[in-house]
């Protein structure tokens, strides 16, 4: 395999997580009994441009289906976050009526709606049926299809942007390239790019090995995005470290030759914190597996011991990352019987591998189990406060990664 930005030959493997279905495809009862498909969930990185991705082995066709179940406005924190940039990027752009907004995976409607309150013109791009449906009950304009330099050069006919948002999708791109070249088609010449990925520093710190899945199919660092985006004739001209997924990245993008300044202390500042954290080591990378496995199995002698001394546990949050970690575990409902969750679009269903069911919230209090393992884990602090009332029979909150550690 290649890597896909620089098609240099990939040999340095970065996580290998072994077998496993697309963590959201979620099973329904009649499905239970049919065949799953499995994929190799291994990661690799690339020892020329840094960029991490996945083994290729399924597309984003597969995974981003009629049947997609993630939501964005299920989380209050997501939501807040989504208002905030709105908030910050009109008057540090100057956008008003006159202007042209475009989100790449706008999802449900959960950032572009802000932007129909203020009367600024905008289009989603949102190849999921269920959730293109969704942002159009808020009175977003959405096309649906999947964006590369050729739908791009469609969409350029018509109007090109003053702002274009990507928030965690670059990750989920297979051809990073074409999805690149789209975004110089259709940003104007003295347009803005935002893009918002979790910062591999921060997987590798924090030890969260649950971010990998077949969703997800590269993994960035600054290094990595400076040289993809020059190579496309665009340059980041500055760049946030922001809270979200436990540590992410908001890097601003213009064409090469627009006249916007680049902010260099900060595009340095963080190209210091990588090269001190050994992001150009090979060995860095290579070392990674020990503490995924040590992490795994930290959580199967926990529910083991948990089973033996009678406790009940259950999980909150069917996330992706979730299923992940429950799947490379080997983790199945004889050790965690159930996970609620607030999406009534996973309520009913049935994980991924493990086949664990999910049901509301309520069923916390009918069960009242003694832990609560949360693996949205990155949201762990909003969780806890809006379900304080589980303290009434005692439970206690636990979060998995990158450790076991009761709340």
């Amino acid at each position: 395999m290649k890597c896909r930005n620089c098609e240099t030959l990939l040999v340095n493997k970065f996580v290998d997580l072994d077998f496993a279905p697309p963590s959201n495809a979620f099973l329904t009862v009649d499905e239970l009994n049919v065949k799953e498909v499995y994929y190799p969930l291994r990661t690799f990185v690339c020892n020329k441009c840094w960029l991490v991705q996945t083994e290729d082995y399924t597309s984003a066709e597969q995974i981003f289906n009629d049947e997609y179940v993630y939501f964005s406005s299920t989380s209050d924190g997501w939501l807040k976050h989504a208002a905030d940039y709105v908030s910050m990027i009109i008057p540090r752009l100057d956008l008003d009526e006159k202007s042209f907004v475009v989100e790449i995976a706008s999802n449900d409607g959960y950032l572009l709606r802000n932007f129909v309150d203020k009367n600024i013109p905008c289009l989603g791009i949102e190849p999921t049926a269920s959730t293109a449906k969704k942002a159009e009950e808020y009175g977003i304009s959405v096309e649906q299809f999947f964006f590369n330099h050729e739908s791009a050069k469609q969409l350029a006919n018509t109007s090109k942007a003053d702002l274009i948002i990507g928030n965690n999708v670059f990750a989920h791109v297979p051809n990073i390239v074409s999805f690149t070249q789209g975004l110089g088609i259709l940003i104007k010449d003295e347009g803005t790019i935002t893009i918002e990925v979790s910062h591999v520093l921060s997987l590798i710190e924090l030890g969260a090995f649950d971010s990998i899945y077949h969703e997800h199919f590269s993994y960035y660092s600054l290094n990595a995005l400076l040289n993809i985006f020059a190579n496309q004739g665009l340059r980041i001209y500055d760049v946030e470290e922001i809270i979200t997924h436990c540590g992410s990245l908001r890097v601003y993008v213009c064409k090469e030759n627009a006249s916007i300044k680049t902010k260099t202390s900060n595009i340095k500042k963080i190209l210091d914190d990588e090269e001190r954290a050994g992001l150009k080591d090979v060995d860095t990378y290579l070392n990674f597996q020990e503490q995924v496995n040590r992490n795994k199995n930290e959580l199967l002698q926990f529910l083991i011991q948990a089973k033996l001394d009678e406790k009940k546990v259950a999980g909150y949050g069917a996330a992706a990352k979730g299923n992940t970690l429950l799947n490379y575990a080997g983790v199945k409902s004889d050790l965690l019987p159930y996970i609620c969750d607030l999406a009534k679009s996973k309520q009913g269903k049935h994980t991924p591998g493990g086949h664990i069911p999910i049901y509301d919230i309520e069923y916390l209090y009918q069960d009242k189990p003694d832990y609560i393992l949360i693996f949205p884990w990155n949201i762990s602090d909003e969780i806890m406060k809006q379900n304080t009332w589980v303290k009434e029979w005692g439970a206690k909150f636990i979060t998995v990664v990158p450790e076991i550690k009761i709340l």
